[in-house]
């Protein structure tokens, strides 16, 4: 299948920087971002198309998301499609596939990524950007790890991203380290996309590729998480359904307006109420099991557990006098 390609060369390009496109978005998306990334014209910038229509959106995917979510079998069709179309570009361009740096952002820095490190005969890039990645068929790629360990490879992610947890990549970034590669992981104050200061340090770190460095940082800590701890599926028996004390538990998740409302509340609660009741949270966004194990369908949910169920629940952003009345807690002015 060819793909149709924006192509923008550079006014002293000598290498080719491949950019895939996200959900939903196509190959004129990521054009914008090249006065930043590439402000010198050191690269031909190649930019396909994805080959699958995106339902609810006005572009395309490299891989069809369902309710069950993304197909690992296509993910790794994709991967086949765009190593094929980079080998066809370098020939093309009469550029050098070991100069290039592969990227891409959300669908499509997940297959610039699995292009860059499956296992095989093909040549690697000098480098990967992976902007807010999205890759479910890791497990399909047999990374050759040893052969992988010289690409230096750059992944930011948007703290507030409601579509792809930061923790996601978070995951990524230690198992890539763990392996060996010289990972820099950037995390900034943002949702689903780039920023300025995003495309700032991705034009600092190919710099520093292009001089034949190999860029390493330590993985950033998480931010402390306050008062209120996050309990995931796995935790959830033993923190709440178990627990000695009444459990508040905040149902939420980081695109909800009225969740980042109530989230002060709920942490007034949890300090005040210190010993005698805990309080977590649940992101449902990434613990969907137990969303649906409590019919949460609107949220912030706010409910009370004890011993072992939930026993009472309030719906939405209210003045903690309101949510402890509604949570049969006595209040305190």
């Amino acid at each position: 299948m060819a793909l149709l390609a924006n192509v923008i060369r550079g006014s002293d390009a000598s290498r080719l920087l491949v950019l895939l496109h996200g959900y939903g978005a196509d190959e004129q998306d990521l054009g914008g971002l090249l006065p930043y990334l590439d402000p010198e014209g050191r690269f031909a910038a190649v930019m396909p198309r994805a080959p699958h229509d995106a339902p609810g959106a006005p572009g395309y995917a490299w891989f069809p998301i369902s309710a069950d979510g993304a197909d690992p079998a296509a993910f790794t069709d994709a991967v086949d499609l765009v190593d094929a179309f980079i080998d066809e570009q370098c020939d093309a361009l009469g550029l050098a596939r070991a100069d290039a740096v592969f990227g891409g952002f959300s669908q499509g820095a997940g297959v610039a990524l699995a292009v860059s490190l499956r296992g095989g005969e093909a040549v690697r890039p000098a480098g990967v950007l992976a902007m807010s990645p999205f890759a479910p068929g890791w497990d399909a790629l047999q990374v050759d790890w040893d052969a992988v360990r010289s690409i230096p490879v750059m992944v930011q992610h948007g703290t507030e991203d409601p579509m792809i947890p930061v923790r996601a990549s978070r995951d990524l970034t230690r198992v890539l380290s763990e392996h060996g590669l010289p990972v820099v992981a950037r995390e900034y104050p943002m949702g689903h996309q780039v920023v300025l200061e995003s495309i700032r340090d991705a034009h600092a770190w190919i710099t520093q590729v292009l001089a034949g460095e190999q860029p390493s940082e330590a993985l950033p800590e998480p931010p402390p998480e306050g008062p209120v701890r996050s309990v995931t599926t796995a935790s959830f028996d033993a923190e709440v359904l178990r627990s000695d004390v009444p459990v508040i538990v905040d149902f939420w998740a980081p695109w909800c307006g009225p969740c980042k409302q109530v989230g002060p509340i709920v942490e007034q609660i949890a300090v005040m109420r210190a010993g005698s009741y805990k309080v977590v949270k649940v992101n449902i966004d990434e613990e969907p099991a137990l969303a649906q194990q409590y019919e949460v369908q609107s949220i912030p949910l706010i409910g009370l557990f004890r011993n072992g169920r939930m026993e009472r629940a309030a719906l939405g952003a209210k003045p903690r006098p309101q949510l402890e009345a509604e949570l049969g807690m006595l209040v305190i002015p």
